[in-house]
Protein backbone atom coordinates (compact mmCIF):
# COMPACT_ATOMS: atom_id res chain seq x y z
CA UNK A 1 0.00 0.00 0.00
CA UNK A 2 2.81 2.40 0.92
CA UNK A 3 4.57 1.64 -2.39
CA UNK A 4 1.34 2.34 -4.26
CA UNK A 5 0.85 5.72 -2.51
CA UNK A 6 4.50 6.59 -3.18
CA UNK A 7 4.08 5.73 -6.85
CA UNK A 8 0.88 7.85 -7.09
CA UNK A 9 2.63 10.79 -5.42
CA UNK A 10 5.60 10.47 -7.74
CA UNK A 11 3.31 10.34 -10.77
CA UNK A 12 1.41 13.46 -9.63
CA UNK A 13 4.66 15.34 -8.98
CA UNK A 14 6.00 14.38 -12.40
CA UNK A 15 2.73 15.52 -14.00
CA UNK A 16 2.84 18.87 -12.17
CA UNK A 17 6.50 19.38 -13.13
CA UNK A 18 5.73 18.63 -16.77
CA UNK A 19 2.76 21.01 -16.70
CA UNK A 20 4.91 23.77 -15.19
CA UNK A 21 7.57 23.16 -17.83
CA UNK A 22 4.94 23.48 -20.57
CA UNK A 23 3.78 26.84 -19.19
CA UNK A 24 5.65 29.54 -21.16
CA UNK A 25 7.28 32.58 -19.59
CA UNK A 26 7.07 35.87 -21.46
CA UNK A 27 9.81 38.31 -20.43
CA UNK A 28 9.13 42.04 -20.74
CA UNK A 29 11.87 44.64 -20.37
CA UNK A 30 10.52 48.01 -19.21
CA UNK A 31 11.23 51.03 -17.00
CA UNK A 32 11.28 50.79 -13.22
CA UNK A 33 8.06 52.67 -12.40
CA UNK A 34 6.04 50.43 -14.76
CA UNK A 35 7.44 47.28 -13.15
CA UNK A 36 7.11 48.54 -9.56
CA UNK A 37 4.67 47.04 -7.06
CA UNK A 38 2.66 50.27 -7.26
CA UNK A 39 2.91 50.44 -11.06
CA UNK A 40 0.85 48.68 -13.76
CA UNK A 41 2.89 45.46 -13.72
CA UNK A 42 1.06 43.50 -10.96
CA UNK A 43 -2.42 44.05 -12.47
CA UNK A 44 -1.17 43.56 -16.03
CA UNK A 45 0.56 40.35 -14.96
CA UNK A 46 -2.56 38.95 -13.27
CA UNK A 47 -4.87 39.78 -16.18
CA UNK A 48 -2.57 38.55 -18.95
CA UNK A 49 -1.62 35.33 -17.15
CA UNK A 50 -5.29 34.55 -16.55
CA UNK A 51 -6.11 34.97 -20.24
CA UNK A 52 -3.09 33.09 -21.60
CA UNK A 53 -2.05 30.42 -19.04
CA UNK A 54 1.50 31.68 -18.92
CA UNK A 55 3.96 33.49 -16.67
CA UNK A 56 4.59 37.17 -17.33
CA UNK A 57 7.95 38.37 -16.03
CA UNK A 58 9.02 42.03 -15.93
CA UNK A 59 12.68 43.12 -15.96
CA UNK A 60 13.07 46.81 -14.95
CA UNK A 61 15.70 49.39 -15.86
CA UNK A 62 15.92 53.03 -14.79
CA UNK A 63 14.37 53.99 -18.13
CA UNK A 64 13.03 52.48 -21.35
CA UNK A 65 16.15 53.71 -23.13
CA UNK A 66 18.15 51.82 -20.50
CA UNK A 67 16.13 48.70 -21.33
CA UNK A 68 16.93 49.16 -25.01
CA UNK A 69 20.64 49.53 -24.24
CA UNK A 70 20.48 46.33 -22.19
CA UNK A 71 18.90 44.48 -25.11
CA UNK A 72 21.54 45.85 -27.49
CA UNK A 73 24.33 44.63 -25.21
CA UNK A 74 22.73 41.20 -24.90
CA UNK A 75 22.04 40.98 -28.63
CA UNK A 76 20.33 37.86 -29.93
CA UNK A 77 21.00 36.14 -26.59
CA UNK A 78 18.67 38.54 -24.75
CA UNK A 79 15.98 36.99 -22.58
CA UNK A 80 13.57 39.78 -23.55
CA UNK A 81 10.52 38.87 -25.60
CA UNK A 82 9.00 42.38 -25.50
CA UNK A 83 10.26 45.90 -24.87
CA UNK A 84 7.76 48.27 -23.30
CA UNK A 85 8.16 52.01 -22.75
CA UNK A 86 9.93 53.61 -25.68
CA UNK A 87 8.01 56.38 -27.40
CA UNK A 88 7.55 57.94 -30.82
CA UNK A 89 10.78 59.91 -30.37
CA UNK A 90 12.89 56.81 -29.68
CA UNK A 91 11.17 54.08 -31.72
CA UNK A 92 13.20 54.75 -34.88
CA UNK A 93 16.38 54.43 -32.84
CA UNK A 94 15.23 50.98 -31.73
CA UNK A 95 14.10 49.94 -35.21
CA UNK A 96 17.55 50.79 -36.58
CA UNK A 97 19.03 47.98 -34.45
CA UNK A 98 17.14 45.33 -36.45
CA UNK A 99 16.24 43.55 -33.20
CA UNK A 100 12.47 44.10 -33.36
CA UNK A 101 9.80 42.20 -35.28
CA UNK A 102 6.78 43.53 -37.22
CA UNK A 103 3.49 43.31 -35.30
CA UNK A 104 0.02 42.20 -36.40
CA UNK A 105 -2.03 44.22 -33.92
CA UNK A 106 -5.15 46.04 -35.07
CA UNK A 107 -4.69 49.66 -33.97
CA UNK A 108 -7.70 51.06 -35.84
CA UNK A 109 -9.78 51.49 -32.66
CA UNK A 110 -7.15 53.49 -30.80
CA UNK A 111 -7.76 57.13 -29.85
CA UNK A 112 -4.57 59.20 -29.89
CA UNK A 113 -4.00 62.97 -29.67
CA UNK A 114 -1.68 62.79 -32.70
CA UNK A 115 -1.58 60.35 -35.63
CA UNK A 116 0.73 57.37 -35.18
CA UNK A 117 0.93 54.18 -37.19
CA UNK A 118 3.91 51.86 -37.32
CA UNK A 119 4.55 48.30 -38.46
CA UNK A 120 6.78 47.45 -35.46
CA UNK A 121 5.70 49.49 -32.43
CA UNK A 122 2.24 49.44 -30.82
CA UNK A 123 0.95 52.44 -28.76
CA UNK A 124 -0.41 51.74 -25.27
CA UNK A 125 -0.67 55.10 -23.43
CA UNK A 126 0.15 58.78 -23.73
CA UNK A 127 0.64 62.00 -21.81
CA UNK A 128 2.30 65.41 -22.12
CA UNK A 129 5.58 66.50 -20.56
CA UNK A 130 5.21 69.26 -17.99
CA UNK A 131 6.88 70.80 -14.96
CA UNK A 132 5.19 69.78 -11.71
CA UNK A 133 5.27 72.00 -8.61
CA UNK A 134 3.86 72.10 -5.08
CA UNK A 135 1.43 75.04 -4.93
CA UNK A 136 1.80 75.22 -1.14
CA UNK A 137 5.46 76.12 -1.60
CA UNK A 138 5.75 77.66 -5.06
CA UNK A 139 3.51 80.64 -5.77
CA UNK A 140 5.14 82.32 -8.75
CA UNK A 141 4.84 79.85 -11.64
CA UNK A 142 6.15 80.31 -15.20
CA UNK A 143 3.61 80.14 -18.05
CA UNK A 144 6.10 79.47 -20.83
CA UNK A 145 9.57 78.07 -21.44
CA UNK A 146 10.76 81.65 -21.81
CA UNK A 147 9.41 82.64 -18.40
CA UNK A 148 11.02 79.54 -16.91
CA UNK A 149 14.47 80.65 -18.06
CA UNK A 150 13.80 84.14 -16.66
CA UNK A 151 12.82 82.99 -13.16
CA UNK A 152 14.96 84.22 -10.21
CA UNK A 153 18.33 82.48 -9.90
CA UNK A 154 17.18 80.76 -6.72
CA UNK A 155 14.42 78.94 -8.65
CA UNK A 156 15.58 75.36 -9.23
CA UNK A 157 14.33 72.49 -11.38
CA UNK A 158 15.23 68.82 -11.71
CA UNK A 159 15.30 67.32 -15.20
CA UNK A 160 16.24 63.98 -16.72
CA UNK A 161 19.11 63.16 -19.07
CA UNK A 162 18.03 62.98 -22.75
CA UNK A 163 20.60 60.26 -23.39
CA UNK A 164 19.02 57.86 -20.92
CA UNK A 165 15.45 59.07 -20.35
CA UNK A 166 12.43 59.63 -22.58
CA UNK A 167 11.26 62.66 -20.52
CA UNK A 168 14.75 64.14 -20.81
CA UNK A 169 14.69 63.66 -24.57
CA UNK A 170 11.15 65.06 -24.63
CA UNK A 171 12.33 68.32 -23.02
CA UNK A 172 15.23 68.52 -25.47
CA UNK A 173 12.80 68.20 -28.40
CA UNK A 174 10.30 70.59 -26.80
CA UNK A 175 12.96 73.29 -26.59
CA UNK A 176 14.26 72.49 -30.08
CA UNK A 177 10.73 72.71 -31.52
CA UNK A 178 10.17 76.12 -29.94
CA UNK A 179 13.62 77.70 -30.30
CA UNK A 180 15.12 75.99 -33.36
CA UNK A 181 18.62 77.30 -34.09
CA UNK A 182 18.53 79.31 -30.86
CA UNK A 183 18.01 76.20 -28.67
CA UNK A 184 21.62 76.24 -27.43
CA UNK A 185 21.25 79.85 -26.29
CA UNK A 186 18.08 78.92 -24.41
CA UNK A 187 19.82 76.00 -22.66
CA UNK A 188 22.60 78.36 -21.54
CA UNK A 189 20.00 80.63 -19.95
CA UNK A 190 18.17 77.70 -18.36
CA UNK A 191 21.30 75.97 -17.04
CA UNK A 192 21.61 78.05 -13.80
CA UNK A 193 18.15 76.84 -12.78
CA UNK A 194 18.99 73.13 -13.18
CA UNK A 195 19.69 71.68 -9.76
CA UNK A 196 20.64 68.29 -11.17
CA UNK A 197 20.09 66.00 -14.14
CA UNK A 198 19.06 62.46 -13.26
CA UNK A 199 19.33 59.24 -15.24
CA UNK A 200 15.60 58.49 -15.07
CA UNK A 201 12.20 59.86 -14.08
CA UNK A 202 11.87 58.10 -10.70
CA UNK A 203 15.07 59.65 -9.35
CA UNK A 204 14.04 63.12 -10.48
CA UNK A 205 10.53 62.92 -9.05
CA UNK A 206 11.75 61.58 -5.72
CA UNK A 207 14.18 64.51 -5.38
CA UNK A 208 11.31 66.91 -6.02
CA UNK A 209 9.06 65.21 -3.45
CA UNK A 210 11.86 65.55 -0.91
CA UNK A 211 11.77 69.31 -1.44
CA UNK A 212 15.10 69.56 -3.22
CA UNK A 213 13.73 71.65 -6.12
CA UNK A 214 10.85 73.98 -6.99
CA UNK A 215 9.77 71.98 -10.05
CA UNK A 216 10.48 68.67 -11.74
CA UNK A 217 10.12 67.57 -15.34
CA UNK A 218 7.26 65.08 -15.34
CA UNK A 219 3.80 64.85 -16.95
CA UNK A 220 0.52 66.78 -17.03
CA UNK A 221 -1.07 63.62 -15.60
CA UNK A 222 1.27 63.34 -12.60
CA UNK A 223 -1.05 65.35 -10.29
CA UNK A 224 -3.73 62.68 -10.82
CA UNK A 225 -1.67 60.30 -8.67
CA UNK A 226 -1.59 62.73 -5.77
CA UNK A 227 -5.31 63.54 -6.14
CA UNK A 228 -6.55 59.94 -6.39
CA UNK A 229 -4.02 57.95 -4.36
CA UNK A 230 -3.08 60.48 -1.68
CA UNK A 231 -6.02 62.93 -1.64
CA UNK A 232 -3.50 65.75 -2.04
CA UNK A 233 -4.40 68.63 -4.31
CA UNK A 234 -1.39 70.93 -4.07
CA UNK A 235 0.62 69.28 -6.83
CA UNK A 236 0.01 71.02 -10.13
CA UNK A 237 1.59 71.55 -13.53
CA UNK A 238 2.97 74.76 -15.00
CA UNK A 239 0.73 75.21 -18.05
CA UNK A 240 2.25 76.61 -21.22
CA UNK A 241 -0.40 77.80 -23.76
CA UNK A 242 2.05 77.48 -26.68
CA UNK A 243 1.92 73.71 -26.22
CA UNK A 244 3.63 70.83 -24.43
CA UNK A 245 5.74 68.11 -26.01
CA UNK A 246 3.82 64.85 -26.08
CA UNK A 247 4.72 61.27 -25.31
CA UNK A 248 3.02 58.26 -26.85
CA UNK A 249 4.47 55.13 -25.24
CA UNK A 250 5.00 52.00 -27.29
CA UNK A 251 5.68 48.28 -27.11
CA UNK A 252 7.41 45.93 -29.56
CA UNK A 253 8.39 42.26 -29.77
CA UNK A 254 11.93 41.02 -30.29
CA UNK A 255 12.82 39.01 -33.41
CA UNK A 256 14.74 36.67 -31.08
CA UNK A 257 11.71 35.94 -28.87
CA UNK A 258 11.30 32.25 -28.11
CA UNK A 259 7.54 32.84 -27.78
CA UNK A 260 6.61 34.98 -30.80
CA UNK A 261 2.91 34.05 -30.74
CA UNK A 262 2.63 34.89 -27.04
CA UNK A 263 4.56 38.14 -27.60
CA UNK A 264 2.02 39.06 -30.29
CA UNK A 265 -0.81 38.30 -27.87
CA UNK A 266 0.81 40.67 -25.38
CA UNK A 267 0.95 43.44 -28.00
CA UNK A 268 -2.74 42.84 -28.68
CA UNK A 269 -3.38 42.93 -24.93
CA UNK A 270 -1.81 46.38 -24.42
CA UNK A 271 -4.44 47.81 -26.80
CA UNK A 272 -7.33 46.03 -25.03
CA UNK A 273 -10.00 47.55 -22.79
CA UNK A 274 -8.69 45.51 -19.87
CA UNK A 275 -5.26 47.13 -20.19
CA UNK A 276 -6.80 50.56 -20.83
CA UNK A 277 -8.69 50.39 -17.53
CA UNK A 278 -5.49 49.51 -15.63
CA UNK A 279 -3.29 52.31 -17.00
CA UNK A 280 -4.82 55.56 -15.60
CA UNK A 281 -4.44 54.72 -11.90
CA UNK A 282 -1.18 52.76 -12.12
CA UNK A 283 0.92 54.45 -14.81
CA UNK A 284 -0.94 57.74 -14.33
CA UNK A 285 -1.28 58.37 -18.07
CA UNK A 286 -4.08 58.30 -20.62
CA UNK A 287 -4.96 54.94 -22.24
CA UNK A 288 -4.98 54.74 -26.02
CA UNK A 289 -8.59 53.61 -26.22
CA UNK A 290 -11.85 54.54 -24.56
CA UNK A 291 -13.56 52.04 -22.25
CA UNK A 292 -16.96 51.68 -20.60
CA UNK A 293 -15.31 52.48 -17.25
CA UNK A 294 -13.87 55.76 -18.54
CA UNK A 295 -11.28 57.93 -16.84
CA UNK A 296 -11.30 58.39 -13.03
CA UNK A 297 -12.59 61.70 -11.66
CA UNK A 298 -9.07 62.83 -10.73
CA UNK A 299 -8.24 63.18 -14.42
CA UNK A 300 -11.09 65.57 -15.16
CA UNK A 301 -9.38 68.56 -13.53
CA UNK A 302 -6.10 68.09 -15.39
CA UNK A 303 -4.78 70.56 -17.93
CA UNK A 304 -4.87 69.16 -21.47
CA UNK A 305 -2.47 71.15 -23.66
CA UNK A 306 -1.86 71.30 -27.38
CA UNK A 307 0.49 68.43 -28.22
CA UNK A 308 3.83 69.20 -29.86
CA UNK A 309 5.33 66.12 -31.51
CA UNK A 310 8.20 65.74 -33.96
CA UNK A 311 8.34 63.04 -36.59
CA UNK A 312 10.33 60.04 -35.34
CA UNK A 313 12.53 59.93 -38.44
CA UNK A 314 13.48 63.59 -37.93
CA UNK A 315 14.40 62.89 -34.31
CA UNK A 316 16.48 59.86 -35.26
CA UNK A 317 18.34 61.82 -37.95
CA UNK A 318 19.19 64.74 -35.64
CA UNK A 319 19.20 63.23 -32.15
CA UNK A 320 22.98 62.88 -31.76
CA UNK A 321 23.67 66.40 -33.04
CA UNK A 322 20.99 67.89 -30.81
CA UNK A 323 22.30 66.05 -27.75
CA UNK A 324 25.84 67.24 -28.53
CA UNK A 325 24.46 70.78 -28.81
CA UNK A 326 22.77 70.37 -25.43
CA UNK A 327 25.94 69.05 -23.80
CA UNK A 328 27.94 71.97 -25.10
CA UNK A 329 25.34 74.48 -23.92
CA UNK A 330 25.00 73.25 -20.34
CA UNK A 331 28.72 72.63 -19.77
CA UNK A 332 30.04 74.78 -16.91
Amino acid sequence: MKKTLTLIAATLLASMTLHAADKPTLTVYTYDSFAADWGPAPKVKAAFEKENNCTLYFVPSSSAIGSLRKIQLEGKSTQADVLLGLDTSTADMAKATGLFAPHHTDTSKLTLPAPYKDDTFVPYDYSYFAFVYDSNKTHKVPTSLEELANMPKSFKIVIEDPRSSTPGLGLLLWIKAQYGDKAADYWKRLAPHILTITKGWSEAYNLFLKGEADMVLSYTTSPAYHIIAEKKFQYKTANFPKGHYGQIELGAALTSSTHPKLAQKFLDFITSETFADIIPTTNWTYPVRKTAQGLPDGFKSLYVPKMILMDGATVQKNRKAWIDEWLGAIAK
